[in-house]
């Protein structure tokens, strides 16, 4: 569950940080966007760098599927666009890789 949380929160931090610039890019925002960005963006990494896993590389792909989910909440919560069928559809088996990634049987 502690790891579920870090995945969420540090997703939020992660597209958060990542909107800013995308707001200083294509919504002609003021360059100030860019430093609560950054910050946002490090405290991705840090909340990332949290999840209990021996490596890295697994922790990051099992993160991707919480990331897409994520991804198009903020599609549908904060730009007020319903994802579309096929934008479910793609998270679904999204989900179901990271879950494949996370739970799938290890050889010791």
């Amino acid at each position: 569950m502690t790891s579920l949380l870090l995945y969420l929160a540090a997703a939020l931090a992660e597209i958060a940080g990542c909107f800013t610039f995308w707001a200083w890019w294509r919504l002609d925002r003021s360059m100030a966007w860019l430093l609560p960005g950054l910050a946002s963006l490090a405290l991705f990494a840090w909340l990332l760098s949290l999840v209990d896993s021996d490596y890295a590389g697994r922790a990051y792909a099992a993160y991707g599927g919480i990331y897409i989910v994520s991804s198009l909440l903020w599609l549908w919560l904060i730009e007020h666009r319903a994802p579309d069928r096929w934008d479910m559809l793609g998270a679904g088996i999204c989900l179901v890789g990271a879950g494949v990634i996370l739970f799938g049987p290890r050889g010791s």
